[in-house]
């Protein structure tokens, strides 16, 4: 299990609290798993949207979630770095490197902001009127507070998950192991057993997890010792 959390941590981190997870506002403009935007979430569609999040974890797309992922990945990122190919990051190219993952961030910041101002101005007047820049402010406000909640416990709960998709305890998620962890996930939601998730079992299924982080929370502030 040591081996499989090593491997996995970055793995995990890229899946979050939301990889197989269904938030309201995971509708199409976000590229969330509610693709054709009707506000419910089929197995269809949550399969598609996991099949992006394995792309992305199986770096070699060797088929399996393993140590050398996370191999990969790191020599791709130095390779990125290293722009001269001499087998050296220089503090050039580390400057470098931190101006262009700062240009990327704003950039997806201004193509976020843009998705937003697109959806509420629900008139195309192209602008938006004091009850829609109230909406948007309220849907931003939920979205950060969403965001910095997966922040300290995403990763580790996206470890966990993974963790326990190793049914053959080999230390590694093959495609199977991953396809069943999703469809076990996809039926947690799914209450009603209607075969889609609806917004009402995600806001259930939300709560339960907000519920769960708070319990949490709580075992670890009474597990420190007292000063």
């Amino acid at each position: 299990m040591k081996t499989l959390t090593l491997a996995l941590s970055t793995a995990a981190l890229a899946l979050g609290a939301g990889g197989i997870a269904y938030a309201a506002q995971d509708g199409p403009q976000r590229g969330g798993a509610d693709s054709d935007g009707d506000g419910e979430v089929t197995l269809a569609e949550a399969k598609a949207r996991a099949d992006m999040r394995f792309a992305r974890m199986d770096a070699n797309n060797d088929g399996v979630i393993d140590a050398s992922d996370r191999a990969a990945r790191q020599a791709d990122r130095f390779a990125q770095a290293d722009a001269d190919g001499d087998g050296e990051v220089s503090e050039a190219e580390m400057a470098a490197m931190r101006e262009g993952r700062q240009t990327r961030r704003a950039e997806r910041r201004a193509e976020r902001q843009a998705r937003m101002f697109e959806t509420f101005d629900t008139d195309a007047s192209g602008g938006l009127s004091e009850q829609e820049l109230a909406a948007m402010r309220e849907a931003r406000g939920k979205d950060r507070g969403a965001r910095h909640g997966r922040g300290g416990a995403g990763g580790g709960r996206g470890m966990a998950m993974l963790a326990r998709a190793d049914a053959d305890g080999d230390g590694a998620v093959s495609r199977a192991e991953f396809d069943a962890m999703v469809e076990a996930r996809f039926a947690a939601h799914d209450t009603d057993g209607s075969g889609t998730i609806s917004a009402e079992e995600r806001s259930a299924a939300r709560a339960a997890m907000k519920a769960e982080m708070q319990e949490r929370r709580a075992q670890r502030s009474k597990a420190r010792p007292s000063e």
